[in-house]
């Protein structure tokens, strides 16, 4: 339980550090991608696990989908952070098992309850109210909320895709997705970006690294080894928090304002988010 908590609370604080880091979202992206890959592959190499190629190769279709989606996910989610409050963002951010909600009669073919559609529209009203429509007086930051619905919906895309996968371990599902969202993000980066590393401040490269190392690397080695030992309804509800942690940090220590409204709609995001998937572990995480 200890170690899924601390994957919670790491999970909570990338926006933190997001923030202040001075680089393109798409760097930020590949270099997290490069650097969780690298890490992870010394925690399988360390623990005497292996990578099955012939397993991973089966897979990489759907590995190849899943790596893009993951790296556009992270390029919406930091840009959120940019263009709104880290609260707002991460809220539209858990805006995903929503979407996964609406989506899933249509790619899964699944049946939803009366009492999901019912917390799809709980969501969907607390998000109304954390944009600050009904507050003239507030400024809402709608291009970064918007961000972070676009970075719910690839992940929501990522957690589809990941049905299909079949008899990879998490390690190799894991470590295969990020190393393809940073192979695939290269050349782009490559092409859109001129830096001179000459220029770039040490503030910006050792939160890149924690970034990389901590908020990747750690936290889902921790995330995935804590999950075997807890039951499915643990899961679901220690995982919120990861947004808790989140919106305290912009409420206390960037000092970001949040209304009364914003509150209601977190409570409404969150709660209707954690009633309609009590029973589930996929969780969107930064």
């Amino acid at each position: 339980m200890l170690r899924y908590l601390l994957a919670m609370t790491i999970f909570g604080t990338i926006g933190l550090f997001v923030r202040f880091i001075e680089l393109p979202s798409t760097v930020i992206a590949l270099s997290r991608g490069i650097i969780g890959t690298l890490f992870l592959l010394c925690v399988v190499f360390l623990s005497g696990q292996k990578l099955r190629t012939a397993v991973i190769k089966q897979n990489a279709v759907r590995l190849l989908a899943a790596g893009i989606m993951l790296g556009l996910n992270w390029i919406f989610l930091f840009e959120a952070y940019r263009f709104t409050s880290v609260a707002s963002a991460t809220l539209a951010y858990y805006m995903a098992p929503v979407i996964l909600i609406i989506l899933s009669p249509v790619v899964l073919k699944e049946r939803v309850s009366a009492v999901k559609w019912l917390c799809v529209l709980v969501a969907l009203i607390g998000m109304v109210l954390t944009s600050g429509l009904l507050d003239a007086n507030q400024s809402t930051g709608w291009h970064g909320i918007l961000m972070g619905l676009v970075a719910a919906c690839f992940y929501a895309g990522v957690v589809l895709n990941n049905k299909f996968l079949r008899d990879l371990t998490p390690y190799e599902s894991t470590v295969s997705q990020l190393l393809i969202s940073g192979l695939v993000l290269l050349p782009y980066v490559l092409a859109t970006v001129e830096l001179d590393p000459a220029q770039i401040p040490s503030q910006t490269i050792w939160l890149t690294l924690t970034v990389g190392i901590v908020h990747t690397g750690i936290a889902y080695w921790l995330y995935f080894s804590a999950l075997p030992r807890l039951e499915a309804a643990r899961i679901a509800i220690f995982s919120y928090i990861d947004p808790a942690v989140a919106i305290l940090l912009s409420v206390f220590v960037l000092m970001e304002p949040m209304s009364a409204s914003g509150i209601a709609g977190a409570f409404l995001i969150l709660g209707a988010a954690l009633a309609s998937e009590l029973s589930t572990t996929k969780r969107p995480h930064a």
